[in-house]
């Protein structure tokens, strides 16, 4: 795995990416390469989380029990917002170009947080994570388009569901591994097959291992 990033932070020096490790190195980067002292971060992370359609949103649609019990499934995200904010972020930088703000997601409250993370003008590689990305269906697949990069991580659908299960009781999603075996199985796994069998063609496929350095 680390073999694996360092390679990937190399080749996309000056170009977009994909997750919080690879921002965090690509700033470093930046700072090695540079004569000056403080300089603004070149990257900046925005994960997707925070485009979950809020609990009210479910609660309003035609079977609220259903949407709720699928949340994380691709309609149960706000992607013409998504969409929105990615066109936005591709219009050309001006003196006049602005702070953009992103949503990110409160797990606490279980809701997006509306406007919580800062994309400064001074960032020039942006770094998405989310599961419909690479998506091949509308509107990830135009907001794709308007990437320069796209990676998959790949990972074996037994161990996603071995990391699932305690990670859903962890945060509260399920009381118990019981519960949460049956969301990770009748949600989760179902999402990943629509997320592999949907997927368009990407730059990079990263095998997911089980590295306890990255635990």
């Amino acid at each position: 795995m680390e073999d694996q990033v360092a390679r990937l932070t190399e080749k996309v020096w000056g170009k977009t990416t994909l997750a919080a490790t690879i921002t965090k190195r690509l700033n470093a980067l930046q700072d090695a390469h540079s004569n000056k002292t403080s300089l603004p971060p070149i990257a900046g992370f925005i994960p997707m989380d925070g485009y979950h359609l809020t609990r009210a949103q479910l609660s309003a649609m035609t079977d609220p029990a259903h949407a709720h019990a699928r949340r994380g499934a691709e309609f149960t995200f706000d992607g013409p917002a998504f969409f929105s904010l990615i066109q936005r972020l591709r219009e050309p930088l001006t003196p006049s170009t602005i702070t953009i703000h992103a949503p990110s997601f409160d797990h606490a409250l279980k809701d997006p947080k509306a406007n919580d993370i800062p994309i400064q003008p001074t960032t020039r590689i942006l770094v998405f994570e989310g599961n419909y990305l690479s998506l091949n269906k509308e509107p990830w697949r135009s907001a794709a388009k308007l990437m320069d990069q796209l990676w998959f991580v790949d990972v074996d659908f037994e161990v996603a569901k071995k990391r699932l299960i305690p990670r859903h009781v962890k945060a509260g999603i399920a009381e118990n591994e019981e519960e949460a075996e049956k969301r990770v199985v009748e949600n989760d796994l179902v999402n990943g097959e629509e997320i592999v069998k949907g997927r368009m063609e990407v730059d990079e496929i990263i095998i997911s291992t089980n590295d306890v350095a990255w635990k």
